[in-house]
């Protein structure tokens, strides 16, 4: 349709009259916007597969890159950042096989500029050049990609594909608005010096695109950061909140499961306990990296998962926020656990004893004890927060009885499995304290005492005197040393 056969459909259009002046098209647009004719099928679906692949590959880097990333904050946004992706990936997926028969080259590159702008950002050498890369490069790349498509879209032919880029919208402009509040705390002149040469790179690869939703085949710059492909690094870093990371001097466990200890003091040990699944999301990522050729529904619902559990842990944060308790000051949060299982295990025996530790979760004993505990308390945000976090081990159960359970022969061998599976993770208490690691300090007392005095209470003689260690008891309370 040429411009002036356009004004003239417009000139008409604004001539319709609806039922009482009732809106048109149930609301999605006026009848002069509805006569501009849109995309085409073919346009659209390439511009969908664009969006899907520039999403794919940023939950491929914010997973890539968690367990390494020492910042707390930023492990907990890059969860909630890959969750979204793989979610909107999912959407733009099933999108696309709505409007073309199979195959539907879901998983062929669109182009090689694309390939090259992300492996580059993947593979960027400091924190700070990876948000630079993320936050000011390809995140407002595919925000720009997702409006243009919205924009050119029929309002009604694709309302469809409307909806899933206005919900994707919504979510990409989130992650924009922490990314950049993230690189003005983060970022320092220098640091934006030292990464230009890669950021020149970026746009000189957009160039030759023509943007993320371009067709260009401009020659390609040469390969930066990315010569040589990158290396998934498993092994946590924590930032200098984390004092003494191999500190398993604290039982939280067995605190829990003593009836004769105060409800008071259980609960500050969940705070401890939710903070600490810090370690989930740093587990879970190395799965899901290191886990290849599974249908994208694996993907999706194994970073729901990796997401809810990094929710827990801010739960954690915020229980000791709402005592006015300096959580780094007091409590030692370690590593151990992550370290062992993504040092010492393949992805399949990580899943598995994720599954066992989630099994044991859900009988009385477990996540429903948690919940009765924060209630006895009266401690209202508690009760929510287990409330909560009990449902969501619900979905974890079905998650690995969908992705875990359906591989092995029976779900009583994938549990045995997944107990096989972490008694094989030296966990060497002894070796980090002979090497000065650390000492495997009591740090109990001092928060408890620091609860007592906040909130003139007398501190419990027993509780004050608690000092189990996971020396020789797990956290599921089986006993190692008995076990050998």
């Amino acid at each position: 349709m040429n411009q002036s056969t356009l004004e003239r459909s417009r000139e008409l259009a604004a001539r319709y009259e609806t039922y009482r002046g009732l809106p048109p098209l149930a609301g999605l647009g006026t009848m002069i916007d509805a006569v501009a004719p849109g995309l085409s099928v073919e346009e659209s679906v390439r511009r969908l597969k664009v969006a899907h692949y520039a999403l794919k590959r940023l939950h491929q880097i914010f997973l890539a890159r968690l367990t390494a990333e020492p910042v707390y904050e930023l492990k907990m946004a890059f969860s909630l950042h890959a969750h979204y992706c793989a979610e909107h990936v999912a959407a733009l997926r099933a999108r696309v096989g709505e409007m073309r028969e199979p195959p539907l080259g879901l998983d062929v590159v669109p182009q090689p500029a694309l390939a090259l702008i992300f492996d580059e950002i993947l593979a960027a050498p400091t924190t700070s050049e990876l948000l630079l890369g993320l936050y000011e490069f390809a995140v407002p790349a595919l925000l720009a990609t997702v409006e243009r498509h919205y924009a050119a879209a029929h309002l009604l032919a694709e309302q469809t594909t409307r909806r899933v880029l206005k919900f994707a919208r919504i979510e990409i402009e989130e992650m924009l608005t922490y990314g950049r509040a993230a690189i003005s705390a983060l970022v320092s002149t220098d640091d934006r010096a030292a990464a230009q040469p890669a950021l020149a790179l970026l746009s000189a690869a957009a160039a030759a695109l023509g943007g993320f939703d371009g067709t260009g085949q401009a020659p390609l710059p040469a390969r930066l950061r990315s010569v040589q492909p990158f290396r998934y690094d498993g092994v946590p870093q924590r930032d200098e909140r984390f004092a003494d990371p191999y500190n398993m001097g604290v039982n939280a466990e067995v605190f829990l499961y003593d009836p004769a200890q105060p409800a008071e003091g259980k609960v500050l040990m969940m705070f401890y306990k939710r903070l600490r699944e810090i370690d989930v999301p740093e587990m879970m990522a190395s799965i899901l990296v290191e886990t290849t050729g599974k249908p994208w529904g694996y993907y999706r619902d194994m970073t729901r998962q990796l997401w809810d559990e990094a929710r827990h842990a801010m739960m954690g944060e915020i229980g000791f926020a709402s005592l006015g308790i300096d959580w780094s000051r007091y409590v030692r949060v370690n590593f151990t656990w992550s370290l062992g299982l993504n040092s010492q295990l393949t992805p399949k025996e990580r899943h598995a004893v994720l599954y066992f530790i989630e099994q044991g979760l859900m009988p009385r004993t477990g996540k429903r004890h948690e919940w009765e505990v924060a209630l006895q308390s009266a401690n209202p945000l508690a009760a929510t927060f287990q409330d909560y976090d009990w449902a969501d081990e619900v979905l974890h159960a079905r998650v690995g009885r969908d992705w875990y359970v359906s591989d092995m022969s029976s779900p009583q061998e994938a549990v045995a499995y997944g107990d096989r599976c972490w008694n094989k993770v030296l966990l060497d208490w002894g070796a980090w304290k002979r090497s000065g690691q650390t000492t495997h300090a009591n740090w109990w007392p001092g928060l408890y005492t620091e609860y007592c005095q906040q909130n003139g209470r007398q501190p419990d003689a027993a509780a004050l005197a608690y000092h189990t260690t996971y020396e020789t008891v797990r956290a599921d309370l089986k006993d190692l040393s008995a076990s050998g």
